[in-house]
């Protein structure tokens, strides 16, 4: 669960700190930078499994592009020569972790801070695009003692604080920063894990392609380990027809992909996994979602088995006693149904970012929709279970009627505010504030909205038509 997110200099996010919750809805007006905040979470995600230079080529991009410029990242008026990104996570990751090779991995602390620095290399030769540089790496135990005041969000310190925070070290961090006195080179080291004694392993940050939590693929250290396994289950989200309206080979993944693709194959491991209840119990969930979708009426569904092709493909039953390929749905009830699959899955934790769940949704929809994202995250008052997975939830949207759905205490709600930069001049940086009296407000905080700020945001425009004048019809 990443339960803060601190960014500078990354496209227009200056000096941008956000406290999570598991549920987080960023609402704004299109153009302010809602989107960079989740190219944020992405890239930090990327930047734990892939080299820099790729990962940066995968922001919001083509995956395996090789022709953006890394330079798109950094903050537009950034000075030749001193572009920095900086990035701070604070994240809790799972107490348990298996490795590529079927061991287990068990962190000594689970309540962690990450920082990350990285600069900018000009082109040099052949070179056209330049290539990134790592600046500073630092990874930390956050104690139980204070986590109280950095989860700041409601819960149960019994059942959940007490569940997902645990393990106890003094002292050294995971991954420290500092100077070659000698060489002037700038060193990450990496410091043994578990109270062990023993020389850090030091690694010269200028010449290193990648971060150092990318790096550690194995369980001999857990903890970094996991706050790598962490980090790269924050996905994001962009469900594509032709992806969801795709069938599967037997042999092909279970586990549903970014896009929607490999739906059937997820649905049929779910449903016959035993997680949740024996499979016409799934289906008859999954089916009593849909069918709370005014215009759609499915008395059933199932994963149907093609032997002679070897194919799954989902299949529903309507209301009438017509089966029809799921495929068959529209663009929005596929969406739907794919959020609905993962609802059932216990085993998609981390962060799932959507944008605009709200969009191929007819108005009359938004009440289950808004309800159906929210239950995907975890419930607080609650320990983590099969039945109460350990997930969260980010989406944006510029609708008002999502926005008078959601809880108060889960809305931030963006706009552009003027900002100093260091040369005395001013620009305009994505700014996220939290309702009045919500729990992200601290004692003397101003830096708020009140309900009189986002009237006009839900009131309809001047000469909207609220009502149908059929006197003419």
């Amino acid at each position: 669960m990443l339960t803060r997110l601190e960014v500078h200099g990354f496209k227009n996010l200056l000096d941008l700190s956000i406290d999570f919750g598991p549920f987080t809805c960023i609402a704004g007006e299109n153009g302010t930078g809602k989107s960079n905040v989740f190219d944020a979470i992405q890239f930090l995600s990327l930047l734990a499994d892939k080299p820099m230079i790729e990962a940066a080529q995968e922001v919001r991009g083509v995956q395996g592009e090789r022709h953006s410029d890394p330079r798109d990242l950094f903050w537009k008026r950034s000075v030749r020569g001193r572009h920095r990104l900086f990035f701070a996570a604070e994240m809790i990751v799972p107490d348990r972790v298996e490795d590529d090779f079927g061991r287990i991995a068990q962190p000594t602390t689970t309540f962690l801070r990450y920082e990350l620095e990285i600069g900018y290399q000009e082109p040099s030769g052949l070179d056209r695009f330049g290539r990134l540089t790592l600046l500073r790496e630092d990874l930390r135990h956050i104690s139980k003692a204070t986590a109280k005041q950095h989860l700041r969000f409601p819960h149960s310190a019994g059942r959940f604080r007490d569940a997902v925070i645990s393990g106890y070290r003094s002292g050294a961090p995971y991954i420290s920063t500092d100077v070659d006195v000698e060489g002037g080179d700038t060193v990450v080291k990496v410091h043994q894990d578990g109270g062990r004694r023993g020389q850090p392993r030091p690694v010269v940050a200028s010449r290193a392609p990648a971060t150092v939590v990318s790096t550690i693929t194995s369980s001999d250290d857990p903890t970094l380990f996991a706050a790598r396994y962490e980090m790269r289950s924050w996905r994001r989200l962009a469900l594509e027809p032709s992806a969801l309206r795709s069938a599967d080979g037997f042999l092909d993944p279970a586990v549903m992909g970014v896009d929607g693709s490999h739906l059937p194959a997820a649905l049929y491991r779910v449903s016959h996994s035993g997680y949740s209840g024996d499979p016409d119990q799934v289906y008859a969930r999954i089916a009593g979602r849909l069918s709370d979708l005014a215009g759609v009426k499915i008395r059933d569904l199932g994963v149907d088995q093609d032997e002679v092709r070897q194919l799954l493909t989902v299949r529903v039953r309507e209301e009438d006693g017509t089966s029809i390929p799921a495929r068959s749905l529209s663009e929005g009830t596929l969406r739907f149904l794919a959020l609905c699959v993962l609802l059932e899955d216990p085993t998609m934790g981390g962060m799932i970012c959507m944008e605009e769940p709200e969009n191929g949704i007819h108005p009359a929809n938004l009440v289950p929709m808004v309800e159906l994202v929210r239950d995907l995250a975890v419930d607080p008052a609650l320990a983590p279970a099969a039945d109460n997975p350990f997930r969260q939830v980010l989406i944006n949207t510029h609708s008002p009627g999502v926005v008078q759905l959601v809880s108060p205490e889960d809305l931030l709600f963006a706009d552009t505010a003027v900002h100093r930069l260091e040369d005395g001049s001013t620009a305009r940086a994505l700014r996220l504030r939290p309702l009045r009296g919500t729990w992200r407000v601290g004692e003397g905080q101003r830096d708020y909205v009140t309900k009189a700020d986002i009237l006009p945001f839900l009131t309809n425009p001047p000469g909207a038509q609220t009502t149908l004048d059929l006197g003419a019809a």
